[in-house]
């Protein structure tokens, strides 16, 4: 019998919702909120409000996309944290009504965790390699930059992490620094590709350990082009090109100097990379080059996977299926994760 796991999304402005059927997706359907471009930034209340009007009909179409009926549905996982509150709870309520409504298993999942899932995500026929265990993982987004040790579909283990910012947000802070729009992070990728990436020096810090550290960038960044408008007003759009480039080479150059390091402490060759600032292509680029020097087995999840979906959150919710572990219709979700 066909194990099918719908997955619901909604840790922050994309409601997704997906259908995995016995490891594999089926369906994986997002639906986007533009309407924060205006403010700058996600504003968490109208995110909320979105969530509501977009969960109903994201998984209706992931039902009907699948091409199944929602009785066949196995159990019903759901981004229990972290993320925003408010976001949260709208996708939590419907996974737990479907699952009382339905009489079937209730699964709570970590987002963080079902990024590095994401590496596994495949369709019926599709024959790319997973990533063998153990292997590293480094998790960025917005809001974490972390190295694990990942010993199995359920099983990591932290050996490096951000002491203050995320890459993600040393890029979205940096972008709005220079006056682009939100989110800027897209922005400096695409705007760096036609760049000189050795235009410009910019401070690393001297973190030990695996750790990382990403404020005293933003600072060094922000004192840069204050020093450089006093001479010239228009310089960030004369050199727009050279700072984002040189901007995305100094993080990638941070990210991946201490992920050489844990390699070669752990021994371990298979390298992975997930989260949101994984879709950043200098990122994903200098990965590869760097795997080809360094003899390492390189797994980088598909694009359309890199950023939040309900896809990684289903099949994670899958494993956790097959090991029979559910949640408890009392959990609630949670903002932040404990370290």
């Amino acid at each position: 019998m066909d194990i099918i796991i719908l997955g619901i999304e909604s840790s922050c402005d994309d409601t997704s919702a997906a259908i995995i059927r016995n490891g594999f997706v089926v369906s994986n359907k997002v639906a986007n909120q533009d309407i924060h471009k205006e403010y700058g930034g996600v504003v968490p209340e109208l995110a909320s409000r979105a969530h509501q009007q977009n969960i109903i009909p994201v998984v209706e179409s992931a039902i009907k996309s699948a091409n199944i009926n929602k009785e066949d549905i196995s159990a019903v996982a759901f981004t229990r944290g972290p993320g925003l509150m408010g976001a949260l709870l709208v996708g939590t309520s419907f996974a737990k009504g479907f699952s009382l409504a339905r009489n079937i298993p209730l699964i709570d999942v970590n987002h963080l965790h079902a990024h590095i899932i994401s590496l596994f995500l495949r369709q019926q026929n599709d024959m790319q390699p997973s990533p063998p265990f153990p292997f590293l993982c480094l998790l960025v987004s917005g809001g974490h930059s972390q190295i694990m040790i990942i010993s199995n579909h359920l099983e990591s283990k932290i050996i490096g992490r951000t002491i203050d910012d995320a890459a993600g947000e040393a890029f979205d802070k940096c972008a709005k620094v220079m006056g682009l729009p939100y989110p800027g992070g897209p922005l400096i990728d695409n705007y760096a590709k036609d760049g000189n990436s050795k235009a410009f020096q910019f401070s690393k810090p001297n973190i030990p350990k695996l750790d990382y550290s990403f404020s005293g960038l933003k600072t060094s960044f922000l004192y840069f082009l204050r020093d450089k408008i006093k001479e010239d007003p228009d310089f960030i759009e004369k050199n727009k090109f050279d700072i984002c480039a040189s901007l995305q080479q100094t993080i990638i150059d941070i990210l991946l100097e201490k992920l050489i390091i844990a390699s070669k402490q752990t021994g371990i060759m298979n390298i992975g990379i997930a989260g949101g600032v994984s879709a950043n292509s200098g990122l994903r680029n200098n990965l590869i080059e760097t795997g080809k020097r360094l003899k390492w087995n390189v797994f980088i999840p598909e694009f359309k996977y890199s950023t939040d979906n309900a896809a990684m959150i289903g099949l994670t919710g899958y494993y956790k299926y097959l090991k029979k572990d559910f949640a408890k219709h009392s959990d609630t979700p949670f903002a932040r994760i404990k370290i």
